[in-house]
């Protein structure tokens, strides 16, 4: 007669399923976490990020800084990033990353990858916003019909460990948008806050002063020049990201028209 079990085939080998195994240390044992518990629980912070399928493949040994023609600034990006890593939370204090450069070089893929990092191995609570999306939604909860408050949807944004802000300044700059991306960054800067960002912007201060800036005389040579950060999200934001963010500068070609291309020869 076969020897019955009630465990199942995915029983962890270890804990038996219980999520707590004993470890010995000289003549004594204790009780410790299950590695399996521990996967678990990663997995579920993982997943509360929100992280895009589009991204879900992101990681640090997954970014290639070292192919034939790649640009330096890939090579200290990874380092930077790895480097803030390791030192999170405690050397880095509440600071970001600010990832800046041309569009497809590999800022979203660094920024997911740190996200990634800090919640399964740092044990990080995370959450992916797409700036743009962000914004739509706090304008829908203005709408009466909508249940959910812009509170309700601000507050996992202000309270997260860790924000990835993807595309900051995306949105044509309004007296709304800055007051929004004001009040977002302030909040997390005052609570000392890791914030993780992305902008497709120099992150240089505005060329126009803010009385010219929506004056009709100065629209040619606003689209005569490229914007920059401080024209997107205001300079006095932009000035408070520097005290928040360490700038990360990604250059290099464009990532998606290069696989593009590739893909249809």
């Amino acid at each position: 007669m076969e020897k019955s079990t009630d465990e199942s085939p995915n029983t962890c080998p270890h804990c038996g399923g219980l999520g707590v195994t004993m470890i010995q240390r000289g003549n004594q044992q204790f009780a410790a976490e299950c590695s399996c518990r521990i996967e678990k629980k990663a997995a579920l912070r993982l997943q509360k990020a929100r992280i895009p399928q589009r991204y879900a493949h992101c990681s640090l040994e997954s970014f290639d800084a070292v192919f034939r023609g790649a640009d330096p600034s890939l090579g200290i990006a990874l380092m930077t990033t790895r480097r803030f890593a390791a030192g999170y939370p405690l050397e880095t204090d509440g600071r970001g990353l600010l990832f800046t450069g041309s569009i497809g070089c590999g800022k979203t893929h660094l920024a997911v990858a740190l996200l990634r990092e800090l919640v399964e191995q740092r044990g990080a609570t995370g959450i992916f916003c797409d700036y743009r999306d962000l914004l739509k939604q706090i304008q829908n909860s203005y709408n009466p019909q909508v249940a959910i408050t812009e509170f309700q949807i601000l507050q996992p944004v202000f309270e997260a460990e860790v924000l990835l802000l993807d595309e900051l300044g995306a949105v044509k700059p309004t007296d709304w948008v800055w007051d929004t991306v004001a009040h977002i960054l302030n909040t997390r800067y005052n609570d000392k806050r890791t914030t993780l960002i992305t902008t497709n912007y120099p992150n240089q201060a505005p060329a126009l002063t803010s009385q010219d800036r929506y004056s009709p005389a100065n629209a040619a040579a606003r689209a005569m020049r490229e914007e920059t950060l401080g024209d997107r999200i205001g300079e006095r934001m932009r000035s408070r990201l520097q005290e928040m963010c360490i700038p990360v500068n990604v250059q290099g070609q464009d990532f998606r028209q290069t696989v593009r291309r590739a893909s249809f020869r």
